[in-house]
């Protein structure tokens, strides 16, 4: 049986997706709800509703994450940015909390070095992102760029 391409749906649900005219509600911790939907449309989205220090904090994530992965896959599920391969999976989530930014590399173990933040799951860990914390742009854009190469996550 043949495949048959997603894209055209994905693509209305980008649509779709556009914000009304005021800002998203904030869920607990301040993560900005947003609808599910493909594409950096709604990704951009959640990065300007994103409260207070954490829109800087997105905004340098995603422009890392898109140097180092031209062409990457974005969307927004469970209110939350996922990048990925498209027709691979995701290899990157972020989320925001009340007093941090949480970025999940799903493969995180098969990094080097690993990623410090532990996980109930076996294979991901976490880089917490605090308001006076340095990110080392090196060091994401090396874990971005290994997971990226890795097999996604199916979500």
């Amino acid at each position: 049986m043949a495949k048959t391409s997603k894209k055209p749906t994905k693509i209305a649900k980008e649509t779709a997706a556009q914000p009304a005219a005021g800002k998203p509600a904030l869920l607990s911790g301040g993560n900005p709800q947003i609808a599910k939907a493909y594409g950096d449309t709604p990704v951009q989205a959640y990065i300007a509703a994103m409260p207070g220090w954490k829109s800087d904090v997105g905004r340098r994530l995603d422009a890392l994450i898109t140097r180092t992965v031209p062409g990457v896959y974005k969307a927004v599920k469970w209110n939350s940015p996922f990048y990925g391969i498209e027709g691979q999976g995701w290899f990157l989530g972020i989320h925001c909390f009340t007093r941090y930014v949480k970025v999940a590399f799903f493969r995180g173990t098969s990094l080097q070095p690993v990623p410090p933040g532990q996980s109930k799951q076996k294979e991901v860990r976490y880089l917490d992102i605090h308001e006076d914390d340095q990110l080392d742009e090196a060091q994401f854009a090396a874990w971005v760029k290994q997971a990226s190469q890795l097999p996604g996550e199916r979500m």
